[in-house]
């Protein structure tokens, strides 16, 4: 079928569609058309061959809704496709193929497609997606039709929370922290279609939108407008290192008499934060801890920098490894307290911190605290005591030690726990 009557790529949207390699990655900077493009390229694939599925991704709804569907309304006209079905998102072709919209909002939103096949995978924005997301997605990307090729495809600019993963698989072309089996990367599975907002003729001349982006902050600018992939944007501790700073929770054991505590950030519109910590004793032996976590933390801080450690229940020289989270939002101080104390069974928890906002009596009710704390000490678990919110030292201090990969190895297999710290420097 002709498309050139609906489509007509750019020289740079052309080398994407021609690049023959299994993973392709478009863009760069803001404005060169990717996101068309990668609908484009799915409607391509799905036309190749009859009867085949192909996936089209964002990572929420609203986003969904906003590029890839609003580009689909749009500019595939109505006889070109045999149905769309509204609720499922699926549009069926007159071959009997199909492409399917969908989100992936949290991380295990990627096993809704188990089971599946996918001839043709393509992520719009893929550094809002986890590594795990993707090398999961990549095990979807298959096809039972004889002689057909799969491939993966993504569209994105610089920054998010999958900028580390992303710039090391297809700009620096090596396996990023936390890709499994790295002795099986091939470099030549990938290629990375770079591309500026002057690759667009719609944009290229401009001047307004140009000027929109030149005023943005320094680390948007490079991302969005010069495509630099050197940025970190959102990212305050840009030191973190998948690999290096977690490890999986049956790699080590925590025993049950080493100090523990919980520190809580509360919310109800906004998700409310709850981990788990626990102080491993300097004593440790090595064989319990992976290779990466081997060096004791007092080998590598000096004495002033010791004293700055944990919470009033730590001994110098211990590690504090968050092994836990609970993100919900929408739950009363009463109700994340219960899940709380579900959470933590018969664990012997010393101290509960929680941010010091919520000890405000802002009404004639009880204090965030006060809720919290009654459901806590019915369930044999210390009421709470103000943290230390000094956010500005606690970044500074963790940010440092981090550089010498010498506190906080979080133990938490769970990505929503680096969004988080990346967060942090934004509030």
């Amino acid at each position: 079928m002709n498309f050139s009557e609906y489509y007509r790529p750019f020289t740079r949207q052309q080398q994407f569609h021609d690049s023959p390699v299994k993973y392709r990655l478009f863009g760069g900077a803001a404005g060169p058309g990717k996101t068309k493009a990668l609908l484009w390229e799915a409607i391509f694939q799905a036309h190749a061959w009859k009867g085949v599925d192909t996936l089209l991704l964002r990572r929420t709804y609203p986003e969904l809704e906003s590029s890839l569907l609003a580009y689909f309304r749009r500019d595939v006209p109505r006889k070109l496709y045999k149905k769309y079905n509204e609720s499922k998102h699926v549009v069926t072709w007159q071959n009997g193929s199909t492409t399917r919209f969908g989100y992936c909002r949290n991380e295990n939103d990627v096993y809704q497609y188990q089971g599946a096949e996918f001839l043709f995978i393509g992520l719009d924005e893929l550094t809002h997606f986890t590594l795990k997301q993707w090398q999961f997605l990549t095990s979807r990307n298959r096809c039972p039709v004889p002689r057909s090729v799969c491939g993966m495809a993504a569209a994105t600019n610089p920054g998010n929370i999958g900028h580390a993963w992303v710039k090391a698989l297809w700009v620096d072309r090596k396996p990023p922290a936390g890709f499994d089996q790295s002795n099986l990367y091939n470099p030549n599975d990938y290629e990375f279609i770079r591309a500026w907002l002057s690759d667009n003729p719609i944009y290229a001349n401009d001047v307004e939108y140009r000027r929109t982006l030149e005023v943005l902050p320094e680390h948007l600018r490079k991302a969005f407008l010069d495509g630099d992939w050197n940025v970190f944007a959102g990212q305050y501790f840009d030191i973190f290192d998948y690999g290096r700073h977690t490890a999986r929770p049956e790699e080590i054991r925590l025993e049950a008499w080493w100090p523990r505590w919980i520190s809580i950030d509360w919310g109800f519109q906004h998700p409310s934060a709850v981990y788990w910590h626990c102080a491993v004793p300097e004593a440790v032996t090595r064989n319990q801890w992976p290779v990466s976590l081997e060096e004791t933390e007092s080998q590598r801080l000096g004495p002033a920098e010791k004293d700055l450690h944990g919470s009033r229940n730590t001994v110098h020289g211990s590690r504090i490894v968050t092994y836990r989270e609970f993100v919900q939002s929408g739950l009363s101080p009463r109700m994340l307290a219960q899940g709380i104390a579900e959470r933590s069974g018969r664990e012997n928890i010393c101290e509960v911190f929680l941010s010091p906002d919520a000890f405000a009596h802002r009404t004639a009710e009880a204090s965030i605290a006060e809720q919290l704390g009654d459901v806590l000490i019915a369930n044999d678990l210390p009421r709470p005591a103000p943290a230390d919110d000094d956010r500005i030292g606690g970044w500074q201090f963790m940010y440092a030690a981090g550089e010498r990969s010498a506190v906080m190895r979080s133990l938490v297999d769970s990505p929503s726990s680096q969004r988080r710290n990346r967060r942090a420097g934004r509030r």
